[in-house]
């Protein structure tokens, strides 16, 4: 354990070093090709975002832990993992409270792996109490706190994009986290009232991404969005975003989604999160097999959209969710369930076809391309990459798209006991 520690000391010491030596700062930007496709540029060479969500809470601990804090430094783990496996980009979804906790793992992942990071902001939408996008005092809390993380991170070696919110847009017709004003209440439908909050969120964000690119120039500005709900509004009053990032779950590929985004906001895009889980609620077991199929399905998808492809060319790349399973999920309350890999489908994705017949068929705990285990190595949870890893990484990672060895694929973990 002191001599991995002191391995990762002298590699992290070696790398700034030469980093300071270099001064030279990354520039990430967006460009427009002549064919009308788009492309990320990091210091002026095309990028694709090949990256997962990262949100690596230990067995035993709730989404309340922050894993940036975690002296175990799971990231040194993982940021090996994922370089062997051709993962570029990590999404983060806050950075936490403690902002130079996460600076410091942003800069090792790249320093260490070359990794570089999505950083988002929730703009308070999981907030208490909830957020109101109608209120002029909680829009200038938010932006307080934007400017804050956007003056910490700006400089941050291995920074790639800045994303703001996630899924807000499902509070504009009430199904998440609904918000009103006594203006809105007043009108005289439910469809006036949509594109009012519409009007408003939107425009607040157009607000922050013009503050943020007077901060920071160097890397773009995503508006984090659900599906393609809200986006024609978006077009209209949120023009100075750089790019969508979207949270997309359509089944084995993604339809007419990338279609969708160029006639309703033609802005490049990058899927925020996609995936499947690796359970089947039908045999009522850990299902590796389709997880990997779907997931190989999803990122072929994506390639075909990217520049210069066959697809639109609006693509450029996405993040899988999710790196590790997530032992908490189902029940955030109850501390006991958080020891226990619940098997318990949360809602429905017909597209899942797989186990579609279940009805609820999307189990939250399961969505990790690497599986987590009680046992401890190197003081975090085991790490067992499942089947999917091994095949996306045949699709990323150059030295292994022209290897078909079976071994590649080795078999999955054994399973941990399951609560249903």
């Amino acid at each position: 354990m002191i001599a991995r520690k002191l391995v990762v000391f002298l590699m992290i010491f070696l790398a700034a070093g030469c980093g300071k030596a270099k001064e030279k700062k990354d520039r990430v930007s967006i460009k427009q090709l002549e064919n009308g496709h788009y492309q990320l540029l990091v210091n002026k060479k095309p990028y694709v975002v090949k990256g997962v969500c990262y949100s690596p809470v230990p067995i035993g601990k709730s989404h309340l832990f922050n894993f940036m804090c975690d002296p175990a430094k799971p990231w040194i783990i993982d940021g090996e993992l994922m370089r062997d496996m051709g993962i570029n980009t990590v999404r983060l979804y806050m950075p936490g409270d403690e902002l130079n906790f996460c600076k410091s793992m942003i800069e090792e992942l790249y320093t260490l792996y070359g990794i570089r990071t999505i950083l988002g902001h929730s703009l308070g939408f999981w907030d208490y109490p909830p957020a109101n996008y109608a209120e002029e005092e909680f829009r200038e809390e938010i932006t307080n706190d934007v400017v804050k993380v956007v003056n910490h991170f700006k400089d941050t070696p291995g920074l790639l994009i800045w994303n703001l919110g996630n899924e807000n847009n499902y509070s504009f017709d009430g199904r998440l986290n609904p918000w009103s004003s006594e203006e809105i209440d007043a009108m005289p439908n439910f469809n006036d009232k949509r594109k009012a909050r519409a009007r408003i969120y939107y425009s607040f964000i157009n607000d922050l991404v013009k503050k943020i690119k007077k901060l920071d120039p160097a890397h773009p500005v995503a508006l984090g969005n659900g599906e393609t709900v809200g986006l024609k509004s978006a077009a209209l009053y949120c023009p100075d975003v750089d790019l969508i990032g979207a949270i997309v779950y359509r089944g084995k590929v993604f339809g007419s989604f990338f279609k969708e985004v160029k006639r309703k906001f033609d802005k490049p895009v990058v899927l925020t999160e996609f995936g499947c889980d690796a359970y089947n609620m039908m045999k009522q077991k850990e299902d590796q097999r389709n997880q990997a199929k779907f997931l190989k399905s999803q990122w072929l998808d994506i390639q075909k959209h990217l520049a210069n492809s066959e697809g639109i060319g609006n693509c450029i790349g996405g993040a899988i969710f999710e790196w590790t399973d997530e032992w908490w999920k189902t029940s955030d309350s109850d501390r006991d369930s958080w020891l226990v890999h619940d098997t318990f489908a949360g809602w429905g994705m017909g597209a899942y076809a797989f186990d579609a017949k279940a009805g609820k068929n999307m189990n939250e705990e399961w969505f990790g391309i690497v599986a987590i285990s009680p046992e401890l190595e190197n003081g975090i949870n085991k790490r067992t990459p499942r089947k999917a890893y091994y095949v996306l990484r045949q699709l990323w990672d150059e030295k292994y798209k022209k290897n078909t060895d079976s071994k590649l694929y080795p078999q999955g973990h054994k399973q941990v006991k399951s609560k249903k």
